[in-house]
């Protein structure tokens, strides 16, 4: 029997993610060891979709997975951003990691990015979902169960008001002609509280609506009195 191939998913905590999630699971040649992500530790929150840690670790748990996290500066440069990721792979690589799969649909520059990042580190590199047509991959998470609520949107694409909301058939209607329905050129991020892939979702609430740098954030808390 081939053994499988030790893999560790780059984890945004939002919908790609979660549908990269699905498909390496669904993969017989894979075994997934745990989910990689950087945060703000300033902040301490995922970067760029500004997640609370406890909503990251809340995810890691409900999908029965190790989570690997690593903290960032704020700012932070493009060499010490390499320089902290490649030392937090190291020990995986030593303990048999082969390979990082990555939620990414089709900007090639990101690829690269990811590729280039992957070898100099020793890793092989896996994007189960590039390519597909974005609507219908968007449609297709809808349709199978993954709720995601909006929590970054950029103003200059979409109306303040996307912040906050959920993820659906009402949304992709609302988007403007022009705006991918994955959001895959930074027209929004999100956060997955319930997927096929959890064993139970997580309780959460949409809180303060912000502006800041440039993006419009709502934050994201586990709903009052909710085991989180």
């Amino acid at each position: 029997m081939t053994a499988k191939q030790q893999v560790v998913l780059s984890w945004s905590s939002g919908k790609d993610s979660a549908t990269a999630l699905a498909a390496l699971q669904a993969d017989p040649t894979v075994e997934l060891r745990g989910l990689f992500t950087t945060l703000n530790g300033e902040a301490d929150r995922v970067a760029m979709h500004a997640v609370r840690r406890t909503l990251l670790r809340a995810q890691a748990e409900a999908a029965g997975l190790p989570l690997f996290e690593v903290d960032l500066p704020s700012p932070c440069t493009n060499d010490e951003y390499l320089a902290r990721v490649r030392d937090a792979l190291e020990p995986l690589v030593r303990d048999g990691v082969e390979a990082m799969a990555f939620g990414d649909l089709y900007l090639p520059d990101v690829r690269k990015f990811r590729e280039d990042q992957c070898d100099e580190g020793g890793l092989g590199h896996l994007f189960p979902l590039w390519g597909r047509d974005t609507r219908a991959l968007a449609e297709e998470m809808i349709a199978s169960g993954r709720e995601a609520t909006l929590t970054c949107a950029d103003p200059k694409v979409l109306d303040p008001s996307f912040a906050g909301r959920p993820f659906d058939a009402a949304l992709l209607d609302a988007l403007p002609g022009g705006a991918d329905p994955c959001g895959e050129n930074g027209e929004f991020h999100t956060f997955v509280h319930a997927c096929p892939a959890f064993r139970a979702p997580i309780d959460v609430e949409v809180g303060e609506r912000v502006e800041r740098g440039g993006f419009v954030f709502c934050d994201v808390l586990p709903r009052h009195g909710a085991d989180q």
